[in-house]
């Protein structure tokens, strides 16, 4: 009998995809009964734009001129080129082209980057609530996840206290950390890098910085790891600010050359090379600044929308996101008034009855996520405004008290 791996079937869904199954599945039955109700999207991490005009016109260019064969695994030359003075640009930090490797997607950084730094049996720091893909990634490769448990009042991030607790169980390998982090759009500010950058480097730990939500900054502005860690790896993409999610065009930016042969064998082995048409219209991605902030300006309303809505629907304990388009709430009260056993169910009710679709907390934090919930504010402020009036309504007929007959 043909026994599929253990591996595979111990790591979990990736359940915000699962809501999305979900919600198209109420679109579908929305639109057999006839019901003009469209569905709100305040799950996913996706920008409800495409990508800027320039790539679009870029990529079509491309398709009618070039044979768009394999490029060199690594990536293009003028694409890692183009990233690597965005480094000088932005940060004032000095990157070389050849220290730019492209990545299908971040997803494809990381496989990469964490199977070139772990073995298995590597014990990996990362703060939880975090993006569930770190861990799942490193499940699969039998690494060890060492959570490092976040609150409000470390603002979501890991700190130097947690690593040395943790470091009691054993040595600590890497960690991993998110700023702006997904789910709660926290940001890790100069001295705070610093510290964590410093401890990494005292006790011989792999730095490994997610810096995916660079360009969405809503207040404080986050710092890149490469100005306090220079053998820190640095993975980012053209996903989020630049709006090219089906893209899959990521990077690593790795300044300890004796890591490069490893990991370009892997990126040859598992991907061959990064989609030609969306490396060469991710060269012109980089110079569409205008229109991408234009896109920042409306999430920083869409913030304001929810941050003054959602309260009045009983999501009343918010974070307070620097950057992303995210905000993760407390949800404790509301699952006593609805009794759902968790955030998993009280989304489904909410999907159900509101058509509002939100993700639960358990996909970023197993232990304590079934009393949290995730909003994306990456759509319309059109819907922002009705998701909080939807939400409003459905809450004010929950909290209302049953007529005494």
């Amino acid at each position: 009998t043909m026994r599929p791996s253990n591996r595979g079937a111990q790591i979990p869904s990736f359940k915000v995809m699962d809501v999305m199954r979900q919600a198209q599945a109420k679109e579908i039955a929305l639109k057999e009964a006839g019901s003009s109700t469209k569905v709100l999207h305040l799950e996913v991490g996706q920008p409800s734009t495409g990508a800027p005009q320039k790539v679009k016109d870029a990529a079509a260019a491309a398709v009618s001129s070039d044979k768009l064969g394999y490029t060199g695994a690594l990536g293009t030359p003028e694409l890692r080129s183009k990233v690597a003075l965005e480094y000088t640009k932005r940060y004032g930090v000095q990157v070389e082209p050849d220290e730019v490797l492209m990545t299908t997607g971040s997803s494809g950084a990381f496989i990469v980057a964490f199977t070139a730094l772990f073995d298995a049996g590597s014990r990996v720091a990362m703060a939880i609530p975090g993006y569930p893909c770190y861990r799942n990634i490193l499940q699969a490769l039998g690494c060890e996840i060492v959570a490092l448990p976040a609150t409000a009042e470390s603002n979501w991030q890991p700190t130097v206290a947690m690593l040395d607790e943790a470091a009691k169980g054993g040595r600590i390998d890497g960690l991993i950390v998110a700023s702006p982090s997904n789910p709660t759009g926290t940001v890790i500010l100069g001295p705070q890098m610093q510290e964590l950058c410093d401890w990494c480097t005292r006790n011989g730990v792999f730095f490994v910085s997610d810096e995916i939500y660079h360009g969405l900054t809503l207040g404080n502005k986050p710092v890149t790891s490469l100005s306090y860690k220079r053998d820190s790896i640095v993975i980012n993409s053209f996903s989020k600010y630049h709006c090219m999610t089906g893209w899959r065009v990521g990077w690593m930016v790795v300044k300890d050359k004796s890591l490069h042969p490893a990991m370009e064998a892997l990126l040859q082995n598992f991907f061959i090379s990064v989609p030609t048409l969306a490396q060469l219209a991710a060269v012109t991605a980089l110079d569409c600044e205008e229109e991408l902030d234009g896109h920042v300006a409306r999430y920083r309303n869409n913030l304001r929308v929810l941050l003054e809505g959602l309260p009045a629907a009983g999501f009343d304990r918010l974070s307070r996101p620097d950057g992303a388009f995210y905000l993760y709430c407390e949800v404790s009260s509301l699952l006593s008034l609805t009794k759902a056993p968790d955030s998993l169910a009280l989304c489904s009710i909410i999907l159900r009855d509101c058509a509002v679709a939100i993700t639960s907390g358990l996909d970023f934090d197993p232990v304590r996520g079934g009393r949290f919930a995730r909003f994306s504010f990456a759509g319309s402020t059109a819907d922002m405004e009705d998701a909080c009036q939807r939400l409003q309504r459905w809450y004010s007929k929950l909290a209302k008290p049953p007529s005494k007959l």
